[in-house]
């Protein structure tokens, strides 16, 4: 049971060791089957040359001498043959051979015309039993040496898996020791070329580990200050107005001032919970998205709330479609991120710019605002960094990036040099999606 078990497993190297033998045990068989023919071919080639040369020779020797009878005794020239003048008319004109055994002998009998008028030919009798004996030495020794090279074979197939499987092994040993304690780069260097890409694709995933285990520690740190925070000061403003009794009007300031600090609170909280809707976003099903439609009818909503206000929206889509598969939730997520960031920074009267294009590496979408710019060194895309003047919790870009990372997706943020403002860029490389128009 235990050892169907083991066959039943999916291996590559039981596979490859498997389709070796096979392979190897096809060629040998063809090649020995080939050459067993070939040398059997060569010496009844050898036997019929001898034959019909005997045959000539005698045939010449009748002709000169029609009376001479010791030439059908046997003699020096073919002491192991028979040779007799034979009146056929069922051969053809030419020469014929023909086989056959009697007592468990082997015989090849050559025919040659001697005088076509009354059908008399020359017939020469050679006894082949012991070439057939020779033959079957022949093949039971090409057989032996099959079975040897075979083992051979085995032997050296088992070598060779070896052999391929160990980057395999190493790999796997590297990434059993990695935790989020310890997360290196595996040196490509040291693999073979064929296993570079498959070093190099796990190196770019500790990266992604490494910068997920980063944030991750900085969101968790995060929600404990931003929520230990506004409860002290709750705390402290309560145990201040308790101190001795005052006015109701006090009371219900502090009372007003705690509401307005739960409703910040709240809002927090909704923050965390939307990271927890992302990461579930992340298991939809890719689909056929049409970005350039997917970028239109999004932004006539945001019209809307640019509107609002008192800013506008204007499009400047390229080309006319464009269609990948992608999340739609998760890209609607950034997008939506990104204009409304554009939005609230854009002063009233002014409008955010919404772009795509495509190149050779993939495809683009910008949103330009018209607010104060951005400071570039630094991350922007950390947990509960807050930027300009404007409210917010701080995880907008924080849960853009991750919804990025989910769909393979890359963002930039760089301030504009026609203006002031900041152009927020959505990169989808080619390699992760399909062209189809």
């Amino acid at each position: 049971m235990l050892s169907k078990k083991i066959i039943n497993k999916k291996s590559i190297r039981n596979k490859f060791i498997l389709q070796l033998v096979i392979a190897s045990v096809a060629l040998i068989v063809i090649f020995s089957t080939i050459l067993f023919n070939y040398i059997k071919i060569s010496i009844y080639d050898d036997i019929a040359k001898d034959l019909k040369s005997d045959a000539m020779f005698f045939a010449r020797t009748i002709r000169l001498n029609e009376n001479m009878i010791d030439i059908f005794r046997p003699n020096q020239r073919i002491p192991d043959a028979r040779v007799a003048v034979v009146i056929r008319t069922d051969l053809p004109v030419g020469i014929s051979y023909e086989q056959f055994k009697k007592n468990n002998k082997h015989y090849i009998e050559l025919y040659y015309p001697l005088n076509r008028k009354n059908s008399s030919f020359v017939a020469v009798t050679k006894d082949v039993s012991s070439t057939d004996v020779l033959l079957q030495k022949i093949l039971k020794n090409i057989f032996i040496i099959n079975m040897i090279t075979m083992v051979f074979i085995i032997f050296y197939a088992l070598f060779l898996s070896q052999i391929l499987l160990s980057p395999i092994r190493s790999l796997t040993n590297k990434l059993a020791r990695l935790n989020e304690n310890f997360l290196t780069h595996i040196d490509t260097d040291d693999l073979p070329l064929e296993f570079m890409p498959l070093g190099s694709s796990i190196n770019k995933l500790i990266d992604r580990i490494k910068t997920f285990v980063k944030y991750q520690k900085e969101l968790f740190i995060g929600i404990a200050h931003e929520l230990k925070t506004p409860l002290a000061v709750m705390k402290t403003k309560n145990e201040v107005t308790l101190i001795k009794i005052r006015d109701a009007e006090k009371y219900i300031d502090t009372l007003k001032l705690d509401n307005k600090t739960i409703d910040e609170m709240n809002k927090m909280i909704s923050n965390i919970l939307e990271i927890g809707r992302q990461e579930g976003a992340q298991f939809e099903r890719p689909v056929e998205v049409d970005l350039i439609a997917f970028v239109k009818e999004h932004a006539n909503n945001f019209k809307l709330l640019a509107r609002n206000e008192k800013k506008d929206i204007v499009i400047d889509l390229k080309p006319e479609s464009y269609v990948v598969v992608t999340q739609p939730t998760l890209l609607l997520h950034i997008l939506q991120n990104f204009v409304q960031n554009a939005i609230k920074f854009t002063k009233e009267n002014n409008i955010v710019e919404i772009q795509t294009y495509n190149d050779s590496k993939g495809f683009y979408i910008n949103i330009l605002d018209e607010g104060e710019g951005i400071d570039e060194s630094k991350d922007l895309f950390a947990p509960f960094k807050r930027f300009g003047d404007k409210s917010g919790s701080g995880l907008g870009l924080f849960l853009a990036k991750g919804a990025a990372d989910a769909i393979g997706a890359t963002l930039f943020l760089k301030n504009r040099k026609d203006k002031n403002g900041t152009i927020a860029t959505i990169f989808l490389p080619f390699i992760n999606f399909c062209e189809i128009a």
